[in-house]
């Protein structure tokens, strides 16, 4: 690779269901899409509503080879995969991965039973793009292009969901999202890894008290995230997946009161661009 930047954009942030208004401007409304650029390669995780715009501006700067990690197949994660619009261009190709039910459904069966009749009006049949798909099982590491490393772990959410840290130019960035910790507990699969990560990107959906509300739901707190964060070595950590509630002001206080226990916290926002 002739480019050696390492850059993360941040297309949605927020977890459960998309959200608009005036309370939600700063930090943005759309659910989780991360791109990964690793020199001149580019990575994307999760289909949520930030696809669309991520696959036109990519388009625009003329790419036409993609490829699409899943976390898991929940509403959230894959509501922007049918508008993706690279999948109707018969110029693109489309390698999506998926881990999280290797042992129950294939990646092509969860597209297809997604994309069907009565839930959405076409079918993969009608997409025009050469589309190919790549199981694997949580643990294995991946090499999507040379140079870079992606490590592969199960997290806990129901249903399953895949974390991923990826490697390159000897830096690293995790992506954490949709897991639940145990309280009292530092669920050693996260900190296997996000040990001494650049970055780390972490499901923050609530705040401590609120889990026990919340429990079983499959998310954790940015409390958490910072106990694993201060554990594992972690340079700058990224809470995402925020609550579907979570507005803009509140958002703005939880990044205060994390900042003074983690310097490198902070709360993500739709179209933050993050040089590692």
């Amino acid at each position: 690779m002739t480019d050696t930047r390492f850059q993360v954009k941040l297309w949605g942030v927020r977890g459960s269901l998309p959200v608009s208004g005036p309370d939600f401007r700063k930090y943005g409304g759309n659910t989780i899409c991360v791109e990964m650029r690793c020199g001149d390669e580019v990575l994307l995780f999760d289909a949520g509503t930030g696809l669309p715009p991520a696959g036109r501006a990519l388009m625009a700067e003329g790419r036409r080879a993609f490829h699409l990690f899943f976390s898991h197949w929940h509403y959230d994660h894959v509501m922007g995969l049918p508008f993706f619009v690279p999948l109707y261009d018969s110029t693109a190709a489309l390698t999506i991965w998926s881990g999280h039910m290797s042992d129950q459904m294939t990646t092509a069966q969860m597209m297809t039973e997604f994309m069907r009749k009565p839930f959405f009006p076409i079918g993969p049949d009608m997409c025009r793009c050469s589309v190919s798909t790549r199981d694997f099982t949580p643990g294995k590491v991946l090499s999507p292009y040379p140079g870079v490393t992606m490590r592969t772990g199960l997290l806990n959410h129901p249903g399953g969901s895949v974390g991923y840290r990826v490697e390159f130019g000897g830096r690293s960035v995790a992506l954490i999202t949709d897991t639940e910790h145990e309280p009292g507990t530092l669920d050693s699969a996260v900190l296997d890894l996000i040990k001494g990560a650049d970055l780390v990107l972490y499901d923050a959906s609530f705040e401590e008290e609120e889990l026990a509300v919340f429990r079983g739901f499959g998310h954790s707190s940015w409390q958490q995230g910072i106990l694993l964060a201060q554990a594992a070595g972690v340079r700058s950590l990224g809470f995402i997946h925020h609550a579907k509630w979570r507005t803009d002001k509140q958002l703005g206080k939880i990044e205060r009161m994390a900042q003074k226990q983690f310097s490198g916290a902070f709360c993500g926002r739709d179209g933050q661009v993050i040089d590692v």
